[in-house]
């Protein structure tokens, strides 16, 4: 089925403001799910909303809270989410390390008992807007195998970087698995099989059913090298954010536990040279005028596909499974009848 920016925009914020979610967080929160949509990555987008839903349904979410932070030094922002909706905390946390200026020109929020964030790339993007260098940090339950393992023992553990430049932003957001759990997920609800040497089932066993991959282990990106970036953010999360290791995280991918990952947001001061920014967007422009190996696919830089598939999909929508979208609509009726017999 294919859905406008605005129909999704309006169906998820009616969803959330039903739970008591206000306007403004719900919006956050529904900007998140829609832009993965616009970008091209569903997995991110609105198959996560019955999830959250029942998460706040059963007290795992408060649909209010924005989440409270204090200084833990001159430059790291240390925030407990109070169980908030991971967008609704990131983006406070961003709010305070814009109003609080350090000579050191770099900030860090460090987040725990928060919610899932979403991409990554949406708060470095917003950090690079105000003509910083962004990154961000996350852990996630144990669903990644080591590199010459079968088991699961370290999160999917996304890194996201965005640099300005005068022309735009290099945005990079990728998850040091070789796929994302979202992405499985993704899968298995619509019947598309996995691509071999993703992923192992619960037995340690290659497979290419997202199905038996949901409860086994995905591959390391790049074998040693994506294994090796992945627990060295694993660590780093749980050492600034005091959050738990894979092993013992929980509540990201379920309906039944706290969420316990953690996130670390970092704002970094740009160098004040002479024209910077132009040799950075004339340096990204002569990347991309680089020999390409298929003339009719020109070398591209991160950030470009998304920002292409989201200008195509403002304008033309983007396709929603049709069974997502009448389960969403759905719930939307049920909430609608369940405020009106409240109120009478």
């Amino acid at each position: 089925m294919r859905v406008s920016e605005a129909s999704a925009m309006t169906l998820v914020g009616k969803l959330l403001e039903g739970r008591n979610v206000p306007s403004r967080q719900a919006r956050q929160q529904a900007l998140v799910l829609v832009e993965a949509e616009l970008k091209g990555h569903p997995s991110h987008g609105l198959q996560r909303l019955p999830r959250i839903l029942a998460r706040i349904d059963r007290g795992l979410i408060d649909p209010t809270t924005m989440g409270s932070s204090h200084w833990r030094s001159g430059a790291v922002l240390e925030v407990d989410g109070k169980k908030g909706l991971g967008p609704v905390v990131a983006l406070a946390a961003l709010n305070r390390m814009r109003s609080e200026a350090t000579a050191a020109g770099i900030t860090l929020a460090a987040i725990h008992n928060s919610n899932h964030l979403g991409m990554l790339g949406h708060y470095v993007e917003q950090i690079a807007e105000r003509g910083q260098i962004g990154i961000a940090l996350s852990s996630s339950e144990a669903l990644v195998h080591p590199y010459g393992g079968t088991r699961a023992v370290l999160g999917t553990n996304p890194i996201a970087i965005a640099v300005p430049t005068a022309r735009g932003s290099l945005v990079l957001d990728l998850a040091t698995s070789i796929v994302s759990m979202g992405k499985v997920h993704h899968h298995a609800a619509n019947g598309i099989p996995l691509q071999p040497n993703w992923a192992r089932d619960a037995s340690g066993n290659p497979t290419t059913d997202p199905t038996l991959a949901k409860n086994g282990a995905i591959a390391p990106f790049g074998d040693a090298k994506g294994y090796g970036l992945g627990i060295a953010i694993e660590l780093l999360v749980a050492g600034l954010a005091g959050s738990a290791l894979a092993p013992a995280v929980l509540g990201t991918l379920d309906a039944e536990a706290v969420c316990n990952k953690g996130d670390i947001l970092i704002a970094i001061d740009m160098a004040a040279a002479p024209d910077l920014s132009e040799r950075l967007a004339d340096y990204l422009d002569f990347v991309r005028s680089s020999p390409a190996i298929d003339p009719g696919r020109p070398v591209a830089v991160p950030g470009d596909g998304a920002r292409k598939r989201r200008e195509c999909a403002a304008l033309k929508g983007f396709d929603v499974d049709d069974r997502l979208w009448t389960e969403l609509n759905e719930l939307t009726a049920a909430s609608q009848a369940f405020q009106q017999g409240y109120m009478q």
